[in-house]
């Protein structure tokens, strides 16, 4: 146990270094446009709306802590305000890569429509291709995959207004650049 947690301080230090590199490394400028472009498509096909985040490592205080990766979506999903829509149908897909894990979160106007079990599916799809070192086609399929469970409970009867951003967020240094 003490080693499992050693071994993750020293995951994220070493992304603590150069945060934007190691997000930048896997997640280039095509693999960004590339989600946009998936968010982007998947949108018109249900009412949900989707953001995309990226953080390289967790802070210290955070690791000591013990603070696990769906502790912090929780607070990226507040933070970048994915609760905050008209309809409460926003979800927040969010990948920390120091741990190689991904986390949905989904508000409440879609989380008790989408059963748990099915974004998980989805984490580990993602991570998988991520682990395989195909960051952009993890990201597209797991974005579309999302895409197909939101056009299932919650087709578009209309073209919604864009309330998050399309472009994906990287997360880190105590704040969001898009």
């Amino acid at each position: 146990m003490v080693m499992n947690k050693i071994a993750r301080v020293f995951k994220h230090l070493v992304h603590l270094v150069m945060p934007h590199r190691h997000v930048r490394r896997p997640f280039s400028t095509r693999t960004l446009h590339a989600i946009e472009e998936a968010i982007l498509e998947c949108e018109a096909t249900h009412v949900g709306q989707l953001c995309f985040a990226i953080e390289g490592s967790l802070g210290l205080t955070a690791l000591l802590k013990g603070e696990t990766p769906r502790e912090r979506a929780l607070e990226v999903f507040s933070d970048l305000r994915v609760w905050d829509t008209e309809h409460n149908n926003g979800v927040l897909i969010y990948v920390l890569l120091a741990d190689r894990c991904v986390e949905i979160v989904a508000d409440r106007g879609i989380s008790t429509r989408v059963p748990a079990d099915e974004w998980d599916a989805v984490c580990r799809d993602m991570e998988a291709a991520f682990r395989a070192g195909d960051f952009k086609r993890g990201a597209r399929a797991g974005t579309e995959a999302i895409g197909r469970l939101l056009s299932k409970h919650f087709p578009a009867q209309q073209l919604a207004a864009r309330e998050l951003p399309a472009r994906p967020v990287i997360v880190g240094g105590g704040a969001a650049h898009i």
